[in-house]
C-alpha cells in the first residue's frame, strides 16, 4: 500500500476560493467607481480573471467584476484627461 501526501488544497476548497475571488472582483469593481479607482479597478480585473481561470461557479459575477474594473480604469483616464485630477468634482 503506497501512502501519498495529502494535497494542500482540495477541489472543493479551490472552488470556494475561486467563488470568493469572483465576488471580491465584483465588490472591488463596484467600489472602484466611487473610490480609489486607480487601485480597485486593476484589482477587480485581476481577481475576475483568476476566478474565471479557476473555473468559478459564479462566472457572471467574475465577468461583471472585470467589466466594472475596466470601467474604473476608463473613468480614471477620463478624470485625468478632463480635470487633470483623479477626484470627482461636483458643482463649480
Amino acid at each position: 500500500m503506497a501512502l501519498t501526501a495529502p494535497s494542500r488544497t482540495s477541489p472543493i476548497r479551490a472552488r470556494r476560493d475561486a467563488d470568493g475571488m469572483a465576488v471580491a472582483s465584483f465588490v472591488l469593481g463596484l467600489i472602484g467607481l466611487l473610490l480609489f479607482n486607480a487601485v480597485f479597478g486593476p484589482c477587480a480585473i485581476v481577481l475576475g480573471t483568476l476566478a474565471l481561470a479557476r473555473e468559478t461557479r459564479r462566472r457572471g459575477r467574475a465577468l461583471l467584476g472585470i467589466m466594472l474594473g475596466i470601467a474604473d480604469v476608463a473613468l480614471l483616464i477620463v478624470l485625468l484627461t478632463l480635470n487633470q485630477s483623479v477626484f470627482w468634482q461636483f458643482g463649480s
